[in-house]
């Protein structure tokens, strides 16, 4: 028999509530890491702040550092669904960089806090590592969206190439920002580097024009 989740398209409700609790974990993760830096930081001090077992703990995440992954990952997430959700008749390359900017721009306090919890992060050697994988992931996830938005026949190449492209424009305008003393918003913010990015490094891309 299929799943809910199967037939509708939407995570369970155990989904989202074991979702919801990584959220959780990864913000607390995120408060000690700024606070006292990832190294100092034990996955027993994260455990007992986030209100649960190291066991559990064990169960969400491998080691301590994974366990903002979620945390940085949101980001790129909510840029993706954006874009999925974008007009279809809107060209790729204004599709990409609207929802770009869109998904850097913090909507509200617990957004702003969550940038400056991000610099911090991007800031620590020892979690160079997460943000490698969280942005793989968040290039996988692109490509598929943007393999869905491509006429029949897209060269896979190209579709690649694309996804690459702005995944990187948004990593190096993350790390840009979170190496410098600029603020969410305004000059030097990640929503003007990422708009400056995205053009540069997709303008010779046949796939946008």
């Amino acid at each position: 028999m299929r799943t809910l989740a199967l037939v509708t398209g939407r995570p369970t409700l155990t989904q989202r509530r074991r979702d919801a609790t990584r959220l959780d974990i990864a913000r607390t993760a995120a408060a000690l890491f700024a606070e006292q830096g990832a190294e100092a930081t034990t996955a027993e001090e994260i455990a007992a702040a986030a209100g649960i077992s190291l066991r559990t703990f064990y169960r969400y995440f491998s080691v301590k550092e994974d366990a903002v992954a979620p945390l940085l990952a949101a980001g790129g997430q909510r840029w993706v669904d954006l874009l999925a959700a974008s007009p279809t008749d809107l060209p790729l390359r204004e599709a990409l960089e609207r929802s770009a900017v869109e998904s850097l721009t913090p909507a509200d306090d617990e957004a702003v806090e969550a940038m400056h919890w991000t610099r911090s992060l991007l800031r620590d050697p020892r979690l160079d590592g997460t943000w490698q994988r969280v942005h793989a992931g968040s290039e996988e996830r692109l490509r598929s969206v943007l393999a869905a938005r491509c006429p029949d026949g897209a060269d896979p190449l190209e579709i690649r190439l694309a996804a690459a492209a702005a995944t990187t424009a948004i990593r190096v305008a993350l790390e840009q920002w979170a190496g410098s003393d600029a603020p969410v918003a305004g000059p030097g913010s990640p929503r003007d580097l990422g708009a400056r990015c995205m053009r540069e490094l997709t303008a010779g891309l046949r796939l946008l024009t």
